[in-house]
């Protein structure tokens, strides 16, 4: 195991804590802690972060439409979180709002969370900084004919250009497949990627900020599940089958960790600054390669995903955990002064 590395997390005065008064805007934020009929456990993990907020001391909040915000709202803060929200593009709507309202929040900028969740222009992004990546084609609406990709591959990945929780995954052996989906995809007003399908392992690298004005690395979390190299649905990421904890683990191996941070390193010099997120990679331990995926910013900081277990392998509890990094998110947009209070972990 190779040597942890020290973290100190940013703390919010409590000064700071009685003055602030922070919105939280997620689908499910006004919910009772039980799981969602279509959204499983994203309900669990928003009924979980707005009591941690408040567990923390802070003064949250709680709403669950975009009509909260069209109006500046009487709040100093904000946490946005109402992504899919039944158009396309809807997880910019809120920091944009933000914007116009001169209100800070959480998370990044709406420019830099539409280029990283467009997945074509974070590979775009990561082969620009010498980050190796899967060969892929974009299939936007409205450009023509669906023609094959220009590169060879026996297994084809397809999926909407801007899918989250593997919504739309498809993984395919022949073009004629691959085209129907994509028209399908298409008809149902997504833009679509296809790209080749790499073995075998899924590992992300946690980025937050916390203390420091650069980004913190957190340890490499792989996913091993018993049946390696398959696709995880979104049924089974939701929770909307039955299926445990997520099988996460610490990688190991220093060189792999040195070969994904230097990796990350150099994608995220592309998006920084933003307050927390993964770099995911794919890797095959028979041939030692390593490829980028996709980027996700403000992604899910519920206890029991990525950022949360990889803070936790190195004693981060998570309300230290997410009190670092609104701290750090607040401390970065000017609402709290440069002495921030630290904790060691």
């Amino acid at each position: 195991m190779p040597e942890l590395p020290r973290f100190e997390c940013a703390t919010i005065p409590p000064a700071a804590k009685a003055r602030l008064r922070i919105l939280f805007l997620a689908k499910h934020a006004c919910g009772d802690g039980r799981p969602d009929a279509t959204d499983g456990n994203h309900a669990v993990y928003h009924h979980e972060l707005r009591t941690t907020l408040e567990r923390i001391g802070l003064h949250v909040i709680p709403r669950d439409d975009y009509a909260a915000i069209l109006d500046r709202p009487d709040a100093d803060f904000a946490i946005p979180l109402l992504n899919r929200a039944g158009f396309q593009n809807s997880e910019m709507l809120a920091p944009l709002l933000f914007a116009r309202h001169g209100l800070p929040c959480l998370g990044a900028s709406a420019i830099v969370r539409g280029l990283a969740d467009d997945k074509h222009l974070a590979k775009v992004a990561a082969r620009a900084q010498g980050v190796p990546t899967m060969d892929w084609q974009v299939y936007r609406r409205g450009t023509g004919a669906i023609l094959p990709p220009p590169f060879r591959a026996e297994r084809l990945v397809v999926k909407p250009n801007a899918s989250s929780a593997s919504w739309g995954v498809r993984i395919v052996s022949a073009w004629a497949e691959a085209r129907d989906h994509v028209e399908a995809l298409q008809q149902a007003g997504h833009d679509v990627i296809v790209e080749r399908y790499a073995p075998l392992l899924d590992i992300a690298v946690p980025v937050i900020g916390g203390a420091a004005a650069e980004p913190w690395l957190l340890p490499p979390m792989a996913y091993l599940p018993d049946a390696l190299g398959g696709p995880r649905s979104y049924e089974e990421k939701r929770s909307l089958v039955a299926s445990g904890p997520d099988p996460l683990v610490p990688v190991e191996d220093p060189a792999l960790v040195a070969r994904l941070e230097q990796h990350a390193r150099a994608l995220v010099r592309e998006l920084w600054p933003f307050d927390y997120g993964r770099i995911e990679f794919r890797f095959d331990p028979a041939t030692g390669a390593l490829h980028f995926m996709e980027v996700n910013l403000s992604c899910n900081l519920w206890s029991q995903k990525t950022i949360s277990r990889s803070a936790a392998s190195l004693g981060i509890d998570h309300a230290s955990l997410v009190e670092s990094i609104v701290a750090h998110s607040m401390g970065r947009q000017g609402l709290l002064d440069a002495g921030v209070a630290r904790l060691a972990a």
